[in-house]
């Protein structure tokens, strides 16, 4: 058996995966999130000083826990808000001398495969018929398989990226035309989402109180649900959002722009319905640890 840990440092959240390889599954061991809106005031292109201070105390709070569970092997990956930032060189060194991480800055075609990794480890799906949606606080990937070859696509349009624009669900779709106009030719008969908007979405769906990651996964998301959804959630103040069972306090700010992306594309890809996968980028960077490849 071994033990490993994943940090992934996004542009909403810092999460942790500790998991365990026993030869033939990847067994969770240990998970947490913590909202550092790493990608917040980036207009400019660059990340803030306090967002960057506040990232790179997760990743040590989270590094240790990871030792203290026993993980032999540790890595952190960080995505769009980092990989787009014209000071990335300044929070890489940040974390560096905070925790001694070395953090791997991914390509969004990176990104797309280690979620597309981790999901075949955890869903039945058949891969010639699947599309992976990957949405994210500053990106959204698109990944399917075309014969042999992997297929990704990355857009620039995330929920926190997408709010802070103030961009509304006609410039959504025109940023997300282009690459759902490529994925349609694939003609996906299955769906899988994975991202904390996909996630939120099963929990309020199922009105969880409490997030069961254990309900989240593998959950049959309507898209009947998601336009509902949208809908209540539009004709909310922020603050009453944060009230929504299953909506993180934390994301009530950006939840709307999320779920519309999702809205756009099972609508466009004529899909009424989304499987949603804990299984995401986190265990794709544990596989690759332990020296798995399901590609």
């Amino acid at each position: 058996m071994k033990r490993v840990a994943s940090i992934d440092i996004g542009t909403n959240s810092t999460r942790l995966l500790v998991a365990e390889y026993t030869g033939e599954h990847l067994n969770r061991i240990e998970t947490g999130l913590i909202t550092t809106r790493l990608g917040k005031g980036m207009a400019g292109g660059k990340l803030l000083l306090e967002t960057m201070q506040s990232t790179a105390d997760a990743v040590g709070l989270f590094y240790q826990k990871a030792l203290d569970l026993g993980a032999g092997a540790v890595t952190a990956a960080a995505t769009s808000a980092v990989r787009d930032a014209s000071n990335k060189a300044d929070f890489l060194e940040l974390v560096k001398k905070r925790t001694g991480l070395t953090v791997r800055v991914l390509s969004g075609e990176e990104e797309a495969a280690l979620s597309w990794r981790g999901v075949l480890s955890g869903l039945p799906v058949e891969p010639a018929a699947t599309l992976v949606i990957d949405i994210g606080g500053g990106s959204t990937e698109f990944i399917w398989m075309r014969g042999a070859r992997l297929n990704l696509v990355s857009v620039n349009a995330g929920a926190v990226r997408l709010t802070a624009a103030g961009a509304d669900e006609a410039v959504t779709y025109n940023i997300l035309r282009p690459a759902l106009e490529e994925v349609v030719r694939c003609a996906p008969a299955c769906l899988v989402g994975v991202g904390g908007t996909v996630t939120t979405l099963a929990a309020i769906d199922q009105q969880l109180a409490l997030y069961d990651p254990d309900r989240v996964h593998g959950y049959n998301l309507s898209l009947m649900s998601v336009q509902r959804i949208l809908k209540m959630l539009k004709g909310m103040e922020v603050a009453e959002r944060r009230k929504v069972p299953g909506l993180q306090p934390a994301r009530a700010d950006i939840i709307v722009a999320g779920v519309g992306i999702v809205r756009i594309i099972m609508e466009h890809l004529g899909l009424a319905r989304m499987v949603v996968s804990e299984c995401d980028i986190l265990y794709g960077l544990a596989l690759e640890m332990v020296g798995i490849n399901n590609l």
